[in-house]
């Protein structure tokens, strides 16, 4: 896939102003998207065919104020996708709004971040569509979200959620929505997708479409239950050629297949 196909099918939304509230006033269609600015960009996807989150079902989640979603890694670092930020260094552009699914909540907690980490394998044949975002503070008590660390959970239906477009091409939500979708083999998804990295990508949806994540919810996790019913995560929403299009499945960043460098970096931030 060249560089132009790729960028054209990830799920970004519009930028925001620097301190504004994260709830973008509209996104551009998945197909086009452009590449992240200096800053930490802004582009996601949003929750299309979902339903409306309860408060505190998914207690991790977070909105980043460049239209991207992530969830709390640790108390201080949240998980997001590469394309979501422009590299690696210190950056104190981003916003982070944490414990609501009402983006205009007086509740919601906010944090600024310090220094961004982006996978510096991301843009080869082998790389993973992951990124590290550093906050200028812990947020105490924070929900933290674990990570599959194998590929026992890779299967099954998985829950998708964010902020993002709820059409293709529409505007980004002010309130966090969901939606269940099923998992998507690696020799169906190269149907769709001949250039899919099956070493570190999973897809998820139906063959029919109408579900999907959508612009705005690009770096935010795909999750589902582990053995002991606690969410697990196993992707990091990362493109689709549009949103929920029949035989189009969403394309998310494997984590069972990152967990290790993922973790690895984090223990140095």
């Amino acid at each position: 896939m060249t560089e132009g196909k790729w960028y054209s099918r990830i799920r970004r939304a519009v930028l925001v102003a620097a301190g504004a509230l994260t709830l973008a006033a509209g996104t551009t269609a998945h197909a086009s998207a452009a590449p992240p600015p200096s800053d930490g960009g802004t582009f996601s996807p949003q929750v299309v065919g979902g339903s409306r989150a309860a408060q505190g079902e998914f207690p991790w989640m977070v909105r980043l104020s460049m239209g991207c979603g992530g969830a709390m890694y640790t108390t201080q670092l949240v998980l997001t996708a590469a394309h979501c930020v422009n590299g690696t260094g210190n950056n104190s552009s981003i916003t982070a709004t944490y414990g609501v699914v009402d983006l205009q909540s007086s509740s919601r907690i906010t944090r600024k971040s310090t220094y961004v980490y982006r996978n510096p394998g991301y843009s080869t044949s082998t790389g993973g569509d992951w990124a590290l975002i550093k906050l200028a503070s812990p947020i105490t008590g924070a929900a933290t979200l674990p990570l599959a660390t194998s590929t026992a959970y890779d299967s099954g239906t998985f829950t998708v959620m964010g902020w993002g477009s709820a059409t293709e091409g529409g505007a980004q939500q002010r309130y966090l929505l969901k939606a269940n979708v099923p998992f998507v083999s690696d020799t169906s998804c190269r149907v769709a997708y001949p250039s899919m990295k099956t070493a570190v990508e999973i897809c998820a949806g139906y063959p029919q479409g109408g579900v999907d994540t959508c612009q705005g919810d690009s770096g935010g996790p795909m999750v589902r239950r582990d053995a002991s019913n606690n969410w697990i995560q196993v992707g990091i929403v990362s493109y689709g050629q549009g949103c929920a299009r029949p035989n189009y499945p969403g394309v998310y960043a494997q984590v069972s297949a990152l967990s290790a460098a993922i973790a690895a970096k984090a223990a140095t931030l």
